[in-house]
């Protein structure tokens, strides 16, 4: 095993914890996380070894222990800093067993690998990797990030690491006798499920829904005094009911909104309306091109996994922004997977209309990122390795029709599986945590989101109209333009900074010379998208959005796995003025 070299995180991260648990010598164990402890503040526990029993030790880093320890309890974790509800937590039964566990939203990753007959755990990926004998990225968690922007659990970008998958236990058991790990055996805690009676009745839903969106904000302040607390405020439904709920509550409030100035879908207008009709402040923080850039590899580094959403430097700038003024932040994450946002809509229209193709294709099809291209985009031998790879069955367990027979609650089940636990909240905590903060998110309240498997489809979707009975029992709390208009998500206008701002930097971040020295990607990748040769369906919004998915992955393997970078080429053409580039296309044409 190769030495643990000492670590050092943010001196405002909230908090994380590694620890160990199989046989072996405890001096050399408990001496590598003696190591990892030389700059970090921290409190250690410690079992005492018994005779032919597994070892353990726990170190946590960060101000405080951030939960209590329940029974058997050596370590637990909480996105919101209330340690009723820890989101992931290790424990040790009495026949010698050790359990990883993560619940249902995936609000908190927990990772772990296998040492010898040991098994290391943590709340960060990046605390895992001094550990390594080898960091050697994991060739199917790569190509998983490019199908979906986000690696899919159990998977991790890193070989031999794994991620224990939201609302899972993996436990496993020790042979005494032996000295030898059995291997781990998965059990699900919870699982969303169609209820078996749903409620049809308009009146009964919007009361029974009023009443578990205000349980849902009391339970979240319950420890909170006279001190003031953000909301992330986009203007959209979701962040603005939270904003409403929180005024509801006598909450003292501050919201924070994003400005991306003449470029992209305006947001701010929607944002300031809301936070005048709640006479709350608002902190405008602008997501200029410069600010992006200059705040790119801190967020590459707080968000510890490779995540290729355009929106996650942004959030970075909010996230600091909000730090400077409070410890605690709610945001209105979460809503889209209950209420069935309009991202359903297509695929509704196409488990109709579209014959010829199966609906899990159909939804490995929505996620818009380089599935099928994959013969165009990797190198031959990274491509012999993941050709035979099934991405669908990353996806098949969380559209499992056995467990919500009805498609609405289908699509909204593998919504929260993957699109919620796999990448939305993972990412907002961690960019939270990197700053100090606890992340609320109302909407990942299970009795609340419960409840949403017993409604009716109709209540649902109406028509044309997504999140039709959670606009129905707000309607009177916001203004009504906020209520019915409707929402497309957040417009970061990737490919516009592309073909302009960062244009100079693709030829830096996708360098040719880079790429070819990784033999990963195919070397010219960049130059293929700008230039439509990819295909006719990369184009527009899907530009900008597949540049930046391989501009992150780029980025954390140099930032966080700490590969070394190859020469640079000048063979691309990024270091002329993309007008003049353009220019000499047309004339080619």
């Amino acid at each position: 095993m190769s030495p643990l070299s000492s670590l050092s995180l943010s001196p405002n991260h909230q908090s994380a914890f590694i620890g160990y648990w199989g046989y072996g010598s405890q001096r050399e164990l408990t001496a590598l996380l003696t190591n990892l402890s030389a700059t970090s503040p921290l409190s250690t526990q410690q079992f005492s070894q018994t005779e032919n029993q597994p070892i353990w030790n726990v170190v946590h880093i960060g101000i405080d222990r951030n939960s209590p320890p329940q029974q058997n309890t050596i370590a637990a974790i909480s996105a919101s800093g209330l340690s009723k509800t820890p989101d992931a937590w290790v424990s040790i039964e009495e026949n010698n067993c050790l359990i990883l566990a993560r619940e249902a939203f995936g609000r908190m990753p927990l990772y772990w690998t296998q040492q010898g007959e040991v098994i290391w755990f943590a709340s960060l990926l990046q605390l895992l990797l001094p550990i390594l004998q080898q960091r050697d990225v994991s060739i199917p968690g790569l190509y998983g990030y490019t199908c979906f922007s986000y690696v899919p659990t159990p998977l991790t970008p890193v070989n031999d690491v794994f991620a224990v998958p939201a609302g899972t236990e993996l436990i496993w058991q020790g042979n005494c006798e032996l000295g030898k790990l059995c291997q781990p055996q998965s059990r699900s805690i919870y699982s969303w499920r169609e209820q078996a009676e749903q409620i049809k009745d308009e009146a009964t839903a919007v009361t029974q829904l009023q009443t578990l969106l205000k349980a849902s904000i009391q339970q979240q302040i319950a420890d909170l005094k006279d001190e003031p607390v953000g909301v992330f405020l986009s203007g959209g439904l979701d962040s603005s009911i939270v904003a409403a709920l929180l005024v509801q509550a006598g909450v003292k409030v501050r919201a924070y909104t994003l400005d991306f100035g003449g470029a992209g879908i305006p947001e701010f207008p929607y944002a300031e309306q809301v936070a005048q009709f709640l006479k709350i402040p608002l902190v405008k923080v602008a997501a200029t091109p410069r600010e992006v850039k200059n705040a790119l590899i801190s967020t590459v580094q707080a968000l510890d996994l490779p995540f290729g959403d355009g929106v996650t430097v942004p959030l970075y700038l909010l996230v600091q922004r909000a730090s400077q003024e409070t410890r605690v932040i709610f945001n209105g994450e979460g809503g889209d997977q209950l209420f069935a946002g309009w991202t359903n809509k297509p695929l509704i229209a196409a488990s109709i209309y579209q014959a010829g193709e199966s609906f899990i294709l159909q939804y490995l099809r929505t996620f818009h990122r380089l599935w099928g291209y994959e013969s165009q985009i990797y190198q031959p031998d990274i491509y012999a390795q993941i050709k035979n790879l099934q991405p669908q069955d990353w996806i098949l367990e969380a559209l499992d029709a056995t467990c919500c027979p009805s498609l609405l609650h289908r699509l909204r089940r593998a919504s929260l599986m993957l699109k919620g636990a796999q990448n939305i909240h993972p990412r907002a905590t961690a960019l939270g945590f990197a700053h100090g903060l606890w992340v609320r998110s109302p909407f990942c309240d299970l009795p609340l989101a419960e409840w949403t498997f017993s409604l009716s489809g109709e209540l649902c979707l109406q028509g044309a109209c997504e999140k039709y009975i959670l606009k129905r029992a707000v309607e009177n709390w916001l203004p009504p333009e906020i209520v019915w208009r409707q929402k497309r998500g957040m417009g970061v206008p990737l490919t516009s900074w592309c073909f302009n701002e960062f244009w100079h930097d693709i030829g830096i971040w996708l360098n040719p010379g880079i790429l070819s020295a990784e033999n990963r990607f195919t070397s010219q990748i960049a130059t293929q998208i700008v230039t439509g040769e990819l295909g006719g369906a990369i184009q527009g919004r899907r530009i900008g959005e597949s540049l930046w998915l391989l501009i992150m992955w780029q980025l954390w393997r140099s930032q966080v796995l700490g590969e070394e970078l190859g020469k640079h080429s000048w063979n691309h053409p990024f270091w002329i003025p993309s007008w003049l580039w353009r220019k000499y296309k047309q004339w080619q044409a």
